[in-house]
């Protein structure tokens, strides 16, 4: 049973908007860091107060992954098995702490702690393998670093994010992600150097965005193709005069003549 606290607060959520149907994803968020899990007295709840049909409700919540009809472990790991970190060790790294946590996929360890899933991509590729705490970044992983994270998580001791703040409970997160501050938005890095790999190339030559005339309407208007296509060979990196592709029958041809008969 929601606590009338709660109540106030998805009414709050669903205020924010001017149409308050919109307020219906921080609202089951908030309804998970709750009650752990989507439960159908939230999905009540938040078809009352929004004025639609509990099954218009329980359609989002069954279409969105984040969302979890069971419940959910202390900290969520999610382990990327998307196609780069997959090559880069995420399948690895998911099979190994499967068999260090007794646990399948979307399962949740007997003390409650850990629920592990493999999840789809991240938007972190340029630190892949990447896992994810409670959907905070821990890059660059392998199979023996996220074990012991895992470890130290089980054990109570403080965890941080490779980009961002120390790690709260699934819950806590949950209640961040319905809108409510924990005031941790700055703690921690929030790029790192893969990331930043082209700002540093852009300030070493003196590289700067278009000013751009404006339109009618305020929006940048686009500079005339030649000048898109100068320069982006400009900051494309040179291209050996003898490189080359292989064909599909087996021979090669240099990048040029490629292009040539393309």
């Amino acid at each position: 049973m929601l606590s009338e606290t709660t109540y106030g607060e998805l009414q709050e959520i669903a205020a924010r908007y001017p149409e308050p149907r919109s307020g219906l994803l921080p609202m089951l968020h908030l309804v998970q860091s709750v009650e752990g899990r989507i439960t159908p007295e939230g999905i009540e709840a938040c078809a009352e107060l929004l004025n639609i049909t509990a099954a218009e409700v329980s359609g989002v919540a069954t279409f969105y992954t984040m969302y979890k009809r069971r419940p959910v472990g202390d900290y969520h790991v999610g382990v990327c098995t998307n196609t780069l970190c997959a090559v880069m060790g995420g399948d690895a790294i998911f099979e190994r702490l499967k068999d260090h946590l007794g646990v399948g996929n979307d399962e949740t360890t007997e003390d409650g702690k850990i629920t592990l899933e493999h999840v789809e991509c991240n938007a972190a590729c340029d630190y892949a393998p990447v896992m994810m705490v409670n959907w905070e970044f821990m890059d660059n992983m392998t199979p023996e670093t996220a074990m012991q994270i895992i470890d130290d998580l089980r054990a109570g001791k403080e965890v941080r994010s490779t980009r961002g703040p120390r790690i709260v409970t699934w819950r806590e997160a949950e209640r961040v992600l319905a809108g409510f501050p924990d005031d941790l938005a700055d703690e921690g890095p929030a790029a790192g150097p893969a990331s930043l790999v082209g700002l540093g190339i852009a300030r070493e030559k003196g590289w700067t965005a278009p000013a751009g005339a404006q339109g009618e309407n305020g929006h940048a208007v686009p500079e005339e193709p030649r000048q898109v296509e100068q320069a982006a060979a400009e900051a494309s990196p040179p291209q050996s005069d003898n490189a080359t592709v292989e064909k599909e029958s087996g021979t090669s041809e240099t990048a040029a003549e490629k292009g040539d008969a393309q």
